[in-house]
């Protein structure tokens, strides 16, 4: 998932851009990228995947003038884009996954429509979307487009002389909120990005809704499309503590995570509850909270140089980044019985590898895995985290369990199945853990708050609504059918 921040105010932008785009960096590893427009746009990228944001663009946002800006924490390529086009030039920032880009781009290209942004043989999904949006009658029409033809999601920020542009995703599957104050309009993927800047959330965006900020404030361009699909794993995992998607706070919903945990471990005795840094500390403090014993931190995070171990492309990176960024406190660790909350159970090799293997090689007598969500099973559809569903821990067991690969697993969904069970404790064995238990679909959707049609479980029920369905308490959506959309030049 990628961080994105765009902002028009009344005088220079640059140090709002700077600090805005920033506090995006928890969702990002690999590219950092701002544009301003003044007297014409000017625009900067850099590498931040060893470095932070802020000392990569700092001196380089001193430089730039004007008071409109867009930038962007990129998990994968570079961006913004800037592309000169028949209603006049922009630059774009992009957040999501397109599962059809290939095919997309391919007809692009059969249409006489060229790429530059070309690395590893594969097309620069911004590029990609910036150019399906040049298939419209104007920008709105653009971006309506390209939303229709897109399979996964894609949420977009365009800087244009006019304003800002935001256009949440049709599935809603990634926020985007407006914030206001006195001089300046803004708008984010995060609410943390407001609360140091001095906004006040003015407005989570629809799904599919698009608006125009500018100097004079806020423009609906296209209302809302009826279904909201929002990632459930933002509260989960990917969010920061302090933001609030739909009104409802990341750190809270961590904490009765950890508090429903606590509540199914009546025959668990502990002396030390402790959250894997960072996602995972809330989920044990509401788990400590519930239970009565102390919270306390046998693994400690090595400063926030170090980035998250689930974002970076590469295994080999990932692994490097679990193995030296938690340092164990053999003091806390020695001699004591340990429930270890995690936000989620991905591949397991760092949690075995990594994690485990510290506490064990500290002392622990025994070491209790509460993960806040369920099994995951799917690879997720609507942005780049696994793409194999051969890399989840859960279908690794069903796999050695029923000796070959099943498509139908709905026992292995249901907590109450013996074959849950069974799956359940080949994880906890491959990891070498004393006991797993992990959190219920249920108990999840609760903490949350939020309707279960109002959320997107996909990876973890293989559940999801198109754009278009009508479901349970939601109306359905309004989308121009895919094969009207690329063939208007």
């Amino acid at each position: 998932m990628s961080g994105l921040f765009g902002v028009v105010s009344k005088g220079d932008c640059a140090e709002i851009l700077l600090f805005g785009t920033d506090y995006h960096s928890h969702l990002g590893t690999e590219f950092g990228g701002v544009a301003i427009l003044g007297t014409d746009f000017v625009r900067q990228i850099h590498n931040i995947s060893q470095s932070q944001f802020k000392s990569k663009f700092y001196e380089d946002c001193l430089r730039m003038k004007g008071n409109k800006g867009i930038g962007v924490i990129s998990v994968f390529e570079e961006q913004p884009i800037y592309l000169n086009s028949k209603f006049g030039p922009f630059c774009i920032i992009s957040d999501g996954f397109i599962d059809n880009a290939d095919e997309l781009a391919s007809t692009l290209l059969s249409n006489g429509i060229s790429f530059s942004e070309v690395g590893g043989g594969t097309v620069n999904m911004t590029e990609l979307v910036a150019k399906l949006i040049t298939t419209g009658d104007d920008l709105v029409d653009g971006i309506e487009r390209m939303f229709g033809v897109i399979d996964g999601s894609c949420s977009i920020l365009v800087l244009g002389r006019d304003g800002v542009y935001a256009a949440r995703d049709r599935y809603g599957y990634s926020p985007l909120i407006v914030g206001r104050r006195e001089d300046a309009w803004a708008v984010a993927s995060e609410t943390s990005a407001f609360l140091n800047t001095g906004f006040e959330t003015e407005k989570y965006l629809e799904p599919g809704e698009i608006v125009l900020l500018t100097e004079n404030g806020l423009a609906q361009k296209r209302e809302g499309a009826g279904i909201n699909q929002i990632c459930s794993f933002l509260w989960i995992y990917t969010g920061f503590p302090t933001s609030n998607y739909e009104g409802i706070n990341v750190e809270t919903v961590r904490e009765r995570c950890g508090q429903c945990l606590a509540r199914r471990d009546t025959d668990i005795e502990a002396d030390v509850i402790a959250g894997i840094p960072d996602s995972g500390i809330a989920h044990a403090i509401g788990y400590a909270m519930e239970s009565g014993t102390s919270y306390r931190r046998p693994l400690v995070k090595y400063t926030p140089g170090y980035g998250r171990s689930y974002t970076p492309p590469s295994q080999e990176t990932r692994d490097h980044i679990a193995k030296m960024k938690l340092v164990p406190n053999r003091e806390i660790i020695d001699g004591n019985r340990l429930v270890v909350c995690e936000d989620s159970i991905v591949r397991g090799t760092q949690l075995k590898n990594f994690t485990v293997k510290k506490l064990w090689e500290g002392g622990a007598k025994e070491i209790h895995v509460r993960p806040a969500c369920p099994p995951l099973m799917f690879p997720c559809r609507f942005n780049l985290s696994t793409r194999d569903i051969n890399e989840l821990a859960a279908r690794r067991a069903i796999r050695d369990l029923e000796g070959h690969d099943i498509d139908d697993v709905a026992e292995y969904m249901d907590h109450r199945s013996e074959k849950y069970g069974s799956m359940i404790d080949w994880i906890a064995k491959d990891l070498e853990v004393t006991t797993l238990r992990y959190q219920t679909l249920e108990d999840m959707i609760g903490a949350i708050g939020l309707p279960k049609s109002r959320l997107c479980h996909y990876c973890w029920t293989g559940e999801y609504h198109m754009p278009g369905e009508a479901h349970e308490d939601e109306a359905a959506g309004a989308w121009k059918p895919r094969e009207e959309l690329l063939t208007r030049s």
